[in-house]
């Protein structure tokens, strides 16, 4: 997981981290980066498709749900 996120732009990393590892609401996260919260969502969406694209099918929660 450190290796895909290694691979993941600087930015959508940050968001990944602060979103689902430190737990931070979108909110939060945004206040931390100093950016909107449209901005989160968007480089949160973009981030996971990265990983998703990196790690193939080896996390499953990784996946939309629906």
């Amino acid at each position: 997981m450190v290796d895909a996120l290694r691979a993941v732009p600087a930015r959508q990393r940050a968001v990944l981290v602060l979103r689902y590892l430190e737990g931070l609401d979108v909110g939060a996260t945004a206040a931390a980066l100093g950016c909107s919260e449209g901005t989160v969502k968007s480089q949160a969406a973009r981030g996971l498709a990265a990983l998703r694209t990196i790690l193939g099918d080896a996390l499953d929660d990784l996946r939309p749900a629906g």
